[in-house]
């Protein structure tokens, strides 16, 4: 990746900051673990379920300008989907995003295998659902993320007593569940 790509995407990342917008997103700390878990895993197919105004999409993003992936991304607020829209756009990344606008519990079931990354930070009662139905198609070594833990214990519950999951738990910033599906 350029070092000109990187930049304007770091750019449009401090912007939102300083706009007060980052109220829906994850903070910094988290956005970076994201950026490299993802490349580090060389991952090309990243699906986040909870798009918010686009900022862990640009964190992927900064990742996958490295690794030529894509992320899908599903945002229920047209509103929300329509700033990260601009925010992608504004940074130069639009190319490598998909926004699905609508409910995701409806929307995922178009989703095609294998998923490298599955990140997680939606509505909290959802997060079972998504987990229950998207991990048939994360890969074997496929990552599973998902954000503000703590309010979710029954999904905690799901990926701690699992035994084709192995997760650790960031706490750097937000809580962060880290979940490898198991090679079976």
């Amino acid at each position: 990746m350029s070092s000109q790509t990187e930049n304007a995407i770091l750019t449009v990342l401090d912007e939102m900051i300083k706009r007060g917008e980052g109220y829906l997103n994850v903070p910094p700390a988290d956005g970076k673990m994201l950026r490299l878990l993802t490349e580090a895993g060389g991952a090309k197919n990243v699906v986040e379920i909870g798009t918010s105004t686009g900022y862990s999409g640009l964190w992927f993003s900064l990742a996958l300008q490295a690794t030529t992936g894509r992320l899908t991304t599903f945002e229920m607020d047209a509103g929300r989907a329509s700033a990260a829209h601009e925010h992608f756009k504004k940074a130069g990344v639009d190319g490598l995003i998909t926004i699905v606008q609508g409910d995701a519990h409806a929307n995922m079931r178009r989703l095609m295998g294998p998923i490298d990354v599955l990140f997680i930070y939606a509505d909290k009662e959802g997060y079972v659902d998504y987990l229950n139905k998207l991990l048939p198609l994360v890969r074997p070594d496929g990552l599973i993320l998902a954000h503000n833990v703590d309010m979710v214990p029954d999904y905690v519950k799901q990926v701690t007593t699992n035994a084709g999951l192995e997760t650790v738990f960031y706490r750097e910033g937000n809580g962060l569940a880290i979940t490898l599906k198991k090679r079976s």
